[in-house]
Formats: C-alpha cells, sequence, structure tokens
C-alpha cells in the first residue's frame, strides 16, 4: 500500500456512508467538490471505480493561469468502505470510508511527492476533503 512516510487527511462527514460514496465517485459531483479554494475549479472528470478503472479530473485556476490532470488507476474497490489507486507518477493513495451510522469517517493516506512539503501537501489535501465535507452537507 502506502510508504511509512504515508501523510494521512480526515474528516467526518454528516451523512451515510452510501451518500458519501455516490458523492466521491460520480463524476458530476466531483466536479463540484474538488478543489482546495475558491479560485480552483474542477472541470472535467471521469471515473471508473472497479479494480482496474481509471479515473481523471482536470484542476484549473478559475482565471485558467494554471492547471493540471490528476489521474490515476484503481487497485482495489470495496463499495461503501475503501478506494485505492496508483497515480501517474507511481504514488499509492488510500481512501477509507468508516461508516458511523448516520455519518461517515473519510481518511485518506497517500504518498507524498517531493515537490511540495509535506506540510503543503496535508494542507491540500484537507482543504479538498473539507470542500467535499461541505459539498456533501449542504445537499
Amino acid at each position: 500500500m502506502t510508504t511509512s512516510n504515508a501523510i494521512r487527511v480526515t474528516a467526518t462527514v454528516n451523512v451515510p456512508v452510501e451518500k458519501a460514496w455516490e458523492l466521491w465517485t460520480m463524476p458530476n459531483h466531483i466536479m463540484q467538490w474538488n478543489q482546495a479554494s475558491d479560485d480552483w475549479c474542477t472541470s472535467f472528470a471521469e471515473n471508473d471505480p472497479v479494480e482496474g478503472g481509471r479515473f481523471i479530473s482536470r484542476m484549473e485556476s478559475r482565471d485558467g493561469s494554471e492547471g493540471f490532470d490528476f489521474e490515476g488507476i484503481y487497485t482495489s474497490v470495496v463499495p461503501f468502505r475503501q478506494l485505492a489507486y496508483v497515480m501517474e507518477d507511481g504514488r499509492e493513495v488510500s481512501v477509507i470510508f468508516e461508516n458511523l451510522n448516520p455519518g461517515t469517517r473519510i481518511t485518506e493516506i497517500f504518498d507524498p511527492e517531493n515537490i511540495n512539503s509535506r506540510k503543503l501537501q496535508q494542507q491540500g489535501w484537507q482543504a479538498i476533503l473539507d470542500s467535499f465535507r461541505r459539498y456533501a452537507e449542504g445537499l
């Protein structure tokens, strides 16, 4: 799975685990919550959440000055419990959905990259997870 150097972020979302899974995996929903701040957006998303399935999303600054694709291949999918994938650069990620009945705890564990500091990476991934929480609880 991920290395011992992995970074962890977590959030408790006040929606049932089935709803959290749907909002996390459906492209039309991904495009609504997948950004770390209001000056970024996800302009495109495709997702095939099955083992061996691919995902891709296009994250862009709202002014169009920057952007990048975020993509990978699922290595394990356990509906309503866990997603694991490998990103294009070989880093591994695990997303765990814990049913708290009625809410859901989502934990992401990911291998860091070597460009940005661990703190910046943790803050960015946490901001996206917090954006998911706000979106899910606002529906």
